[in-house]
């Protein structure tokens, strides 16, 4: 990947800088995007030469728009995008308001879109480009109590399957990755939510999420930023279209 330029929404913190890591290392540049520019800087200052942080919301077109603008000022035309960005919450149906329903939505799928329109011009013009878009199990089957978290991300699997299709001539592969419960802050707060609710220890409630994984464990961020490398290289031209599950066999 020497001389790429990727980009990589959610990068401050988890899988989104996990990836940036080792996108890093296969030799190509890398935007780390983020709402939050803090935690976005902390990360590009272990490599100030190959990455560069920009703060955007993926769900405001205007802004995405200047986000990506300001990444090829930086390091030229983007040609490896990584939709990592993403919320989950969770509420029985009945208890979902519009507002939730909407959000899920424009983080997880929204997003997903904007970015992808953003960067095919770069790829077109490249003849070369890698879409890979962070799912989830949730993208491939159904849990309780986060509709709108599993409607959005089924979204992200279906939609990365036809624009798939859609650029299957064009030298761009377009992939996402669909991890289990995965070692981040976002399950840290879920696991905080679930000692508040239940009066479970941190221990007990860490092991409730582990035991949907065949495997026993938490899948590592690590783990998912290995398949997404992979996923980049001109070893996977061949693989488009696909959702992979990184979840210990909880979803085949």
């Amino acid at each position: 990947m020497q001389g790429r330029h990727a980009l990589v929404s959610g990068g401050g913190q988890g899988i989104g800088a996990a990836v940036a890591r080792a996108l890093v290392a296969q030799g190509s540049s890398v935007t780390l995007l983020g709402r939050r520019l803090a935690p976005l800087q902390q990360q590009a200052a272990a490599d100030p030469e190959r990455m560069h942080a920009v703060a955007a919301d993926v769900t405001d077109p205007d802004h995405l728009a200047a986000a990506f603008g300001a990444a090829r000022q930086r390091f030229g035309p983007v040609t490896i995008l990584v939709n990592n960005a993403g919320q989950a919450e969770s509420a029985p149906l009945e208890r979902t308001s519009l507002e939730l329903w909407q959000r899920m939505i424009a983080v997880n799928l929204t997003g997903t879109m904007l970015a992808a329109q953003l960067a095919l011009p770069d790829m077109r013009a490249a003849g070369w480009g890698r879409i890979v878009n962070v799912a989830s199990t949730a993208g491939l089957a159904g849990y309780a109590y986060v509709s709108a978290y599993c409607a959005a991300k089924h979204g992200v699997v279906g939609f990365t399957r036809a624009l798939a299709l859609e650029m299957a001539k064009t030298g761009i592969t377009v992939n996402a990755v669909c991890p289990g419960y995965t070692e981040t802050d976002l399950l840290q707060d879920s696991i905080a939510n679930v000692v508040a609710k239940t009066g479970r220890t941190e221990a007990q409630a860490r092991a409730g999420f582990a035991v949907s994984n065949p495997q026993g464990r938490l899948v590592q961020p690590d783990e998912v930023a290995d398949a997404v490398r992979w996923l980049c290289g001109d070893g996977a031209a061949s693989v488009t279209g696909q959702s992979i599950s990184v979840s210990g066999g909880e979803v085949t």
